[in-house]
Parts: structure tokens; sequence; C-alpha cells
């Protein structure tokens, strides 16, 4: 710290806060290090405990606005598995580019298009998926004899394939009550913004999400999140919340529950990385002011949960706060190195051991995140000394927060929510590949990212409809034990 003497008490308050501040997220790290490197033990409740996979129905929500570019390729790849227990819902949310069109040429029966119009469209993410879920209750939520999977994928989302499969593995167990994938960036061959959030999500996930399955705080991300429906529907009729990241509210509100969140490190999602700073500010921001209203749930979290998850949830909630203090003490870091050097340049005499001692503290846990990330990238041909390379840059890309903090706060003090959809680059269409086999993940938003309706009113139902696909497509053999009902027209109406 600087300015004051040896005696004085704000330096005095200032130096021990920072070494606390310091310490306790130095300690965080490395226990979740630890034990993210074994694996966790879930138990099995004794009586009825299990359910068949074969039962289990998985319904994937797919929320898009104006997603015409991608959302052909996204929805192909997901109906290239051949599983007669799949459904897709495509949520188009008002899109104006021939989104819902798109979806509607693809000639397979498992496949349906939401439209939501004004002026229910483009209300946030929270509400499209709440709307949807309406849908998926009265459709397939009646049959006391299948388990009902929702799952959720961006637009730009390619989901492995062997993801559906291990969903149902990991439901089997009437514990787990949701299960959060990995993320990777598919394009972070190409730019070395997309490389640094790649790692990013892989650092989150090997480190972060691991280790939280010891604590039974795993958290959801906004993509590849999938949730019994019956644990969604413990939330009440709206899961999903209004907030800019109601991703993370989900995560916190469902570890509330009696079921279990889980992660499995076995299957991830590809998505788009962004490779513009101007559009990761604006990404980052909004994910950063979700966090901040998330403060809400702290009380949430100290009544439903307990022992070591209240405590890292706590510590979940209050991470955008403890990032914008630390942006203090980094911007107070970076004074006193431009005073040191300022000195030595005018010919003061200047210690710099401690330049050492920064340096460990700063870039140590970034070689170690770089060995991790190289251990799952090096099958890509990534080279240890490039690895080495990407953890340093890594580092100085870890500072970005404090500048998306900053913003994130203004804006949530100014009472501004509103926000223009991150534009995505267009992609090949139906059945173009994404890279195969297991990796790592994160949380993230998605499209929509429209501001929820500042003024709160209650629209009337009979908004949104679903289109069904021609009836000329090939059957699928129907679900087993599933009680007659009547057909379903072709445009349905959606009471929200």
């Amino acid at each position: 710290m600087i300015g004051g003497g040896a005696g004085d008490p704000v330096e005095m308050i200032g130096h021990w806060g920072a070494v606390i501040m310091i310490g306790m997220g130095l300690v965080y790290v490395l226990v979740l290090l630890l034990i993210s490197r074994r694996p966790p033990r879930i138990e099995r409740p004794r009586h009825g405990g299990s359910s068949r996979a074969k039962d289990i129905l998985v319904v994937i929500l797919m929320p898009c606005l104006n997603e015409a570019g991608v959302i052909g390729a996204s929805v192909g790849r997901l109906l290239d598995i051949p599983d007669d227990r799949l459904r897709v819902l495509v949520i188009d949310d008002g899109s104006d580019d021939g989104t819902a069109d798109v979806v509607r040429a693809i000639p397979d029966p498992r496949v349906s298009v939401m439209r939501r119009v004004p002026p229910r469209a483009r209300l946030g993410k929270g509400e499209a998926l709440n709307d949807a879920l309406d849908h998926v209750r009265a459709t397939w939520g009646g049959d006391p004899g299948t388990d009902v999977v929702v799952g959720v994928v961006d637009a730009d989302g390619r989901l492995e394939s062997q993801a559906i499969d291990e969903a149902r593995r990991a439901f089997r167990n009437r514990r787990i009550g949701a299960v959060q994938f990995g993320v990777r960036i598919n394009n972070r061959f190409s730019s070395l913004l997309a490389r640094m959030q790649d790692m990013e999500f892989v650092i989150f996930t090997e480190v972060f999400q691991r280790g939280r399955r010891h604590l039974h705080s795993v958290g959801m991300g906004g993509n590849a999140q999938f949730a019994r429906l019956d644990a969604l529907s413990a939330l009440g009729d709206k899961p999903w919340t209004k907030s800019l990241t109601e991703d993370f509210d989900l995560g916190v509100r469902l570890n509330g529950t009696r079921w279990v969140n889980d992660f499995r490190p076995t299957a991830a999602v590809h998505q788009q990385g962004v490779t513009s700073l101007r559009r990761l500010l604006r990404q980052r921001t909004r994910w950063f002011q979700g966090n901040i209203q998330s403060l809400n749930l702290l009380g949430r979290a100290a009544r439903e949960q307990r022992g070591l998850a209240r405590a890292d949830t706590t510590w979940q909630i209050l991470t955008p706060y403890v990032l914008l203090a630390a942006s203090l003490l980094m911007a107070s870091f970076a004074i006193t190195v431009l005073i040191v050097v300022s000195k030595a340049v005018l010919g003061h005499s200047q210690t710099w051991w401690w330049l050492l001692s920064a340096y460990l503290l700063a870039f140590g846990p970034g070689v170690v995140f770089g060995l991790l990330y190289w251990r799952i990238e090096r099958s890509e041909g990534l080279g240890p000394l490039k690895a080495l390379a990407y953890a340093h840059v890594f580092v100085l890309y870890g500072l970005l927060p404090a500048l998306f903090g900053w913003r994130a706060l203004l804006r949530e003090i100014t009472g501004r929510t509103g926000w223009a959809k991150t534009a995505r680059e267009a992609e090949d269409p139906v059945g173009a590949a994404a890279p195969a086999g297991p990796t790592a993940p994160a949380p993230g938003a998605a499209c929509p990212e429209a501001a929820p309706d500042p003024q709160g009113i209650r629209i009337r139902p009979a908004l949104a409809r679903v289109d069904r696909p021609s009836p000329s497509a090939p059957a699928i053999p129907p679900m087993p034990q599933r009680p007659p009902r009547p057909p379903v027209p072709r445009e349905h109406e959606v009471a929200a």
C-alpha cells in the first residue's frame, strides 16, 4: 500500500486486508484443486433409488433470437443422434431473420418450434425457458411411467453425441436433480481471445466444478445444463428467474432442494467463442451484472443449504464483490510498481526481491492451470512450452474482470439492464461437425440477451405457438406407457 508511515492505521488495515484476501483466495483454489483430483461419492437412496435409463425422455430446449446462421447446424447435430427418446424444442423468441423457417425445414418429427411473438417475445432467456417448460409439462409431463429430463443448449451449441446417454446414466440415480456438462470453445484454434475463453472454461470445470461435486455446490451454466422435470417443478411454475444470469440463480436454488446437482466431465457442448474485445466486454459485463444481482440469494442459501455447500455457495454469491475489492488491490500494486521504477530511473537505490514473490503469487496458480489445460489439449497438438506461454497470457486475461466489474456495477446502480444480442458468426448448415470426445465446461449465457420487462406487466396468454413438423416426415416408434391423448395441431397455442 502507498501513503502513510509504518504506524498509519489506514495502511495497516489495507495491508492486512490485502493479506487476508490473497490468502483466502489461494487457500480456496488449493482446496478445490486437491479435492477435484478424486472422484466424488454420491449416496444412493435405499428405496426406489434408481430409474431405468430407457425410461428417461430427454427434451432439449434451444432458446433463439435471430440465429438463422447457426441453428440449423446445432439442431442437425442433435438429430444425428439415433435416439427415439430425444426431443428438441426450439424457442424462437421473436426472431425476424427466418430462424423458425430454418428449423421447420428439417424433416424430423423429433424437432418442433415454439414461436414467441410480441408483446411476450424478447423479455429475457429465463422467460422464454419458463414458457417452453409449460409446454413440456403439458406434452410430456403427464405420464407417471416416464421420467422427463429437460436440457438447455444454446443456439450455437454442438452437444457431443455421448452427452444424452451420459445424462441418462446420471439421472438413473434418483438423488440427482440436475447435471452440468462441460463447455468448450470450438473456434479456439483461430483466435488467441477464443483460446483464453476455452482455457477459462476448462479451468473452471476441471478445478471448481469438479471440486464442488464434493461440496454439493455444483453450479449450472447456461449451456449444456440438464435438470429433472420434478426438480424444476420443485422451484415453482417458473424455475428460471429474470436475472441476467438465470443459470447461476437456478443452480443455487436447485442446491437447496432435496436433489443433488452433479457435474459430469465425460461430455461437453462446443460453442463459439467471442473474437472481439468489444463483444467480450458486452457479454462479460452482463454476466458480472447478473452475479451482482444474485446477492438476494444469500438468505435462501443460508436457509436451505447446509455445511460446506452453504459456505461455498455464499462464497460464489459474494465473488463479484471480492473481485471488485481485488481490483483496487491490483491498482495499488500497479501504482507501487510505477513509483519504484520511477525512483530507480532517477537514481535511487531500490530492492527488487519483492518482485519475485509478487510473480509467484500472480503467476504460480496460472502455471498450475496451464499444466491442467495442457493435459487436456495435448491430444490436439498443444505443446508444453506453448501451454506455459498461454498460462502467462491467461493471468493477464484474468485481469479483465476488473474492467467488466466496475462497468457492471455502474449499470446496476443506474438501473440499466437492457442488452444487445451478442453477434455470432455464420456456420455450416445441418450436419456440421464439432470436435468429439469428452472435455471440460463453464457457466455462460446465451441468447436471447434481451432485458426483462421493466414495468412487470402481465401479458395475456396465447401469444406463443408451437409448430409441428410436416406429417409426411418419417414416423418414430411411439413411447411406451404413454396414455392416449388428443392429436396436437400443427399450430399449437401455448398459454404462458
